[in-house]
């Protein structure tokens, strides 16, 4: 396996509008920040690893959650260029609910082992062929990778053997058979994968309006990660999860069962989570366990993927039930 990012041209490696930039909690919505602060430090990138690799020692699932949902946030702002505003007041969220908790302390010193990120890797192929939890074995070993690679001092033994306990830890979740309509295409052809996650996602959406938007969610944060290990150069990883993925897909195109819990759906607005006013609106506690930060990284990236300004334009229009 190829422990480089070798595809992607990833201008947020000295990008000057980071997350991650600050240096303490923020006031007033984000228009606070420390102009001093390297921006090469990737704090939210740091605080997520340390999260993912304690994840498993109480509530993996929401821990998780919490460490992919800080990577996650630190990516979907630099690869998209999102505002000094945008940046800011997402990471005054995090400070204002994560940042300082036991989860994301430091770890003790250690001298970093990149050469062991490929363990995460494997432990991921370990679970080859069984649908887990919603695809998190692959979604967190993803985020993992791609953080340990961005971040290389972080890449030390205790942190990574953490990472492969979390994943070694997701569990079995209707493991049904695929259905042998459900065929996408290989993960090397990044394109064509991500609007097949899109057009399925976007298929969700309207099947689960007032069932929650969940397995929509899961759809694109789930997909993306197969997209973004082939696009790295982990394509054995990532078709290591097809059969995975295949059930999910065919588990969601089912629709609600006929006892599904029903959800309030989110009130239209034209607000969408590149701009700096969606995260002013919501609260500063309304984080639930970091979808709010997943599930948007994941749709832009797979947007930015295929560039399809039809496929846009579709996905714009029903976002808000998302977001």
């Amino acid at each position: 396996m190829n422990e480089n990012l070798n595809r992607r041209d990833f201008t947020w490696q000295t990008s000057t509008g980071v997350c991650g930039l600050l240096a303490g909690p923020l006031v007033g919505n984000g228009q606070g920040a420390d102009k001093d602060r390297d921006p090469s430090e990737k704090r939210l990138v740091l605080l997520g690893l340390n999260a993912l690799a304690r994840a498993h020692e109480k509530n993996y699932f929401a821990n998780g959650h919490r460490g992919a949902s800080l990577v996650s946030a630190h990516l979907m702002c630099t690869e998209n260029g999102f505002s000094g505003q945008a940046t800011a007041r997402i990471e005054e969220l995090f400070d204002l609910n994560w940042a300082s908790t036991p989860l994301c302390k430091p770890f003790p010193k250690e001298d970093p082992d990149p050469a062991q990120i490929k363990r995460i890797g494997l432990a991921l192929a370990d679970g080859s062929g069984v649908l887990r939890e919603v695809g998190h074995n692959a979604i967190f070993a993803m985020l993992a990778i791609k953080g340990f690679r961005l971040l290389p001092s972080a890449a030390t033994p205790q942190r990574i053997e953490g990472v492969c306990k979390l994943i070694r830890a997701i569990k079995p979740w209707r493991d049904v058979e695929p259905d042998p309509e459900v065929n996408p295409p290989p993960f090397s052809d990044t394109a064509a994968t991500s609007k097949f996650i899109l057009r399925e996602a976007s298929a969700a959406v309207d099947r689960f309006i007032g069932f929650g938007q969940g397995f929509t969610g899961h759809m694109l944060t789930f997909g993306q990660a197969l997209v973004e290990l082939a696009a790295m150069g982990d394509l054995e990883w990532a078709e290591s999860c097809r059969t995975a993925f295949r059930k999910y897909v065919t588990v969601t195109r089912r629709g609600p069962d006929a006892d599904s819990k029903r959800y309030p759906e989110h009130k239209q607005s034209q607000f969408r989570p590149n701009s700096a006013e969606y995260w002013k609106r919501r609260g500063d506690h309304a984080v639930d366990i970091g979808h709010v930060f997943k599930y948007p990284y994941s749709y832009y990236d797979l947007l930015r993927e295929v560039g399809d300004p039809a496929l846009t334009r579709e996905w714009d229009t029903k976002a808000y039930r998302l977001f």
